[in-house]
């Protein structure tokens, strides 16, 4: 049985979250403060997060990031308010997998929630390492890390994506073959989601984002990945 943690301080969302997901053959652990949350995605074995932005103690972006940079690799779905300015960029550079905004449907955040399931990074699959010129991406920590010292977070759709591309080094990949290996077809996000995606990894491993040479766009196509910097 799947075990999701939810960390949400609105009662009557966990109560409705729970008997949902219970009625799916889901094992429920909750959490109403942030920092109770986070203990509870460190110490107990879970297989997705569902994280509310707003929490007391300490906010959903923290503990995103804490977890993180702490190697927890499971996918997170952020639950935001209506009234939130959301950054998607922001959202994926802080090592979320996608988000759903109060009030939502039950059927689309099930939807989401077996699409992440079933997408769900497994390491032992793909290399661990793959090391550029100018930094070295660890794809089971979900980092990035630089001869300085520097560390900066990965989300798990970043992992997949960086994995499907190194497997592929060189070839012309297309938008709908990334949607299908990551997200898969029936999760229905648009080949926008994969640009997004694609310009905040660029700004992450390119030297100059603006001149992309690992990450190259092949004109109405897709994309092609290098791992020695394309001149």
């Amino acid at each position: 049985m799947k075990r999701i943690l939810i960390v949400e301080d609105d009662p009557a969302i966990v109560l409705g979250l729970r008997d949902m997901l219970e009625a799916e053959h889901f094992e429920v652990l909750t959490a109403e403060h942030g920092e109770t949350g986070l203990n509870m995605a460190r110490e107990n074995k879970i297989d997705l997060l569902i994280l509310d932005l707003m929490l007391p103690g300490k906010n959903g972006e923290e503990i995103c990031r804490e977890l993180r940079s702490s190697g927890f690799s499971q996918p997170i779905l952020v639950l935001s308010s209506k009234s939130q300015e959301l950054d998607k960029v922001l959202l994926l550079e802080m090592g979320a997998d996608d988000y759903v905004t109060k009030p939502f449907g039950v059927r689309e955040l099930l939807a989401r929630i077996h699409a992440l399931l079933r997408r769900s990074f497994r390491p032992e699959q793909e290399a661990d390492v793959i090391v550029f010129e100018h930094c070295t991406a660890d794809l089971k920590k979900h980092q990035l890390r630089w001869p300085d010292g520097r560390v900066s977070e990965l989300s798990a759709k970043e992992v997949r994506i960086l994995g499907y591309f190194s497997e592929h080094e060189g070839e012309v990949v297309s938008r709908d073959a990334l949607l299908d290996a990551v997200w898969g077809y029936d999760s229905y996000p648009s080949t926008r989601t994969v640009d997004n995606y694609i310009l905040s990894l660029r700004k992450k491993i390119e030297p100059d984002p603006s001149h992309p040479r690992h990450i190259v766009t092949v004109h109405t196509v897709g994309y092609k990945f290098f791992l020695e910097a394309k001149t």
